[in-house]
C-alpha cells in the first residue's frame, strides 16, 4: 500500500487552508483537526501538546503516513512522532512556532504583524471564515498551551525524517529558527522564493513537490 499524507491545519485554520496544497496532490491523503485547530475546543479540554499529538495519533488509521502540519501544529506532529515510533515515515514542519526565546505575548505579537504585512489580502475572506468557525476563544487558549512548548528541546529525540519549510518574508519562522528546526532534527530546510506565514494557502505548487519528495524517498 502506498504511503498517505496526513495533514494538520494551523492555528484557527480548518481543512480549506491545505486547498491550493491539495489540488496538486494525486495521493490518497486526510485532513485531521484538532481542538483550536480546525475545531472549537470544549470547557475544560487539555491543550497541551502531549494530549493534542495523543488525539493526532488516534486519528491517523493506517501508518505510517507522511505527517503535515503548519506553524503551531508542527510541534503537535513532532510529539506525536516521538511518542510513536512508526506513525510517521516523514515531517513536513511548514512555517514552525516553538521557539521559546520568543514566546511572550509581545514577542509573538511582533512577529505575527511583521508576518502579515506581507500577506496578500486576498487571504482575508478565507482565513475570517476559517477563525471564526474554530472560535478565538479556542485560538486563545491553544495558543497559551503551545507557547510553553520547547520544540527546539524535543527535536534531537526525534528519529523521523524532517523537511522544514518557510517562506521568505515569514517572520514567525525566521530564517535562524527554521535552520535550526532543521538541524535538530537532522533534516533540511527551504526557503520559498514568496509568501509570508501561510504557504499552505499562497505557495501550494511548491509545498505538494516537497510532500512528493518525501513520499518517493526510501
Amino acid at each position: 500500500m502506498s504511503t498517505s499524507v496526513v495533514l494538520v491545519p494551523g492555528l484557527g485554520l480548518g481543512p480549506e487552508s491545505y486547498a491550493p496544497t491539495l489540488e496538486y496532490l494525486d495521493m490518497q491523503y486526510d485532513v485531521v483537526t484538532l481542538p483550536g485547530f480546525g475545531e472549537r475546543a470544549a470547557r475544560g479540554a487539555d491543550l497541551r501538546t502531549a494530549a493534542q499529538a495523543e488525539r493526532l495519533a488516534v486519528r491517523i488509521k493506517e501508518a505510517p503516513v507522511v505527517l503535515v502540519a503548519h506553524s503551531a501544529s508542527c510541534q503537535i506532529a513532532v510529539t506525536a512522532a516521538v511518542a510513536h515510533p512508526g506513525l510517521a515515515k516523514a515531517l513536513v514542519l511548514v512555517g514552525p512556532s516553538g521557539d521559546i526565546t520568543a514566546s511572550s505575548w509581545s514577542a509573538l505579537a511582533s512577529r505575527w504583524v511583521r508576518s502579515v504585512v506581507w500577506e496578500s489580502p486576498r487571504l482575508v475572506p478565507t482565513l475570517t471564515r476559517q477563525y471564526f468557525r474554530t472560535g478565538f476563544p479556542s485560538m486563545a487558549r491553544a495558543m497559551e498551551a503551545a507557547r510553553h512548548y520547547d520544540l527546539a528541546a524535543v527535536l534531537p529525540t526525534l528519529s523521523t525524517p524532517t523537511v522544514v519549510v518557510r517562506s521568505k518574508h515569514d517572520r514567525i519562522a525566521p530564517p535562524r529558527w527554521a535552520q535550526q528546526v532543521a538541524d535538530k532534527s537532522y533534516g533540511e530546510a527551504w526557503t520559498l522564493p514568496s509568501g509570508s506565514h501561510m504557504p499552505v494557502l499562497t505557495n501550494g505548487r511548491e509545498l505538494a513537490a516537497l510532500i512528493h519528495r518525501c513520499i518517493q524517498s526510501d
